[in-house]
């Protein structure tokens, strides 16, 4: 079975409250992530239905996020050996399942500090700091890594204490396909049961 590893659910608050402008600078990158997660921690709450959630958070993976970038990546080596039938399956079934598996712990998030501490150039990112001030005084740390795809930013990965998204969910699909003689298809079939049984 599939873990829901913990540094993935806590990414996912920031994950929630990100989309970029057009050709934004890295000042501006940070300016406007400042200020469209406040707003979006506040729409988090708890009074917020969590269908109404859920449906935000799709369109903005949808919109906002590298998904294409991310599948290839989290398949590894893999995504040379799938077909392109099971890569198209898989970016799908990979979209809905972070959408589905982790939109329901955004709600513990709702209404807690938000604020940008920092960003930077690496490469060809941007990497946007922050973090998220937990009811009991502790840090989420948050590093925001953004690839300017001519029209306008899209996120690559976030790292929540140090920890990849990316990283984390590559090496747990891996985990599934070796144990499964390095098929593509037990993982997309475990991914069709998960998004399943949350619908």
């Amino acid at each position: 079975m599939m873990r829901r590893s913990l540094p993935i659910g806590a990414l996912l608050l920031a994950l929630f409250t990100f989309a970029a402008p057009a050709g934004a600078a890295t000042q501006d990158a940070a300016a406007f992530i400042s200020t469209l997660g406040n707003q979006a921690i506040q729409v988090l709450g708890p009074g917020v239905p969590h269908a109404q959630r859920v449906a935000r958070f799709r369109q903005l993976f949808h919109e906002d996020f590298d998904v294409p970038g991310i599948g290839r990546f989290v398949l590894g080596r893999y995504w040379r050996l799938a077909t392109p039938q099971e890569q198209q399956d898989f970016l799908k079934l990979f979209q809905e399942y972070i959408v589905q598996a982790y939109s329901v712990r955004l709600g513990e998030y709702g209404g807690q500090p938000f604020r940008v501490t920092g960003s930077r150039p690496r490469e060809d990112e941007v990497v946007v700091t922050s973090e998220i001030i937990r009811q009991n005084g502790s840090r989420v740390e948050i590093d925001w890594y953004l690839v300017d795809q001519g029209a306008r930013y899209r996120i690559s990965d976030v790292y929540v204490g140090g920890v990849s998204m990316k990283v984390t969910q590559r090496d747990e699909f891996a985990s599934i396909i070796q144990r499964n003689g390095g098929r593509i298809e037990p993982l997309l079939a475990q991914l069709r049961q998960k998004v399943t049984e949350v619908q």
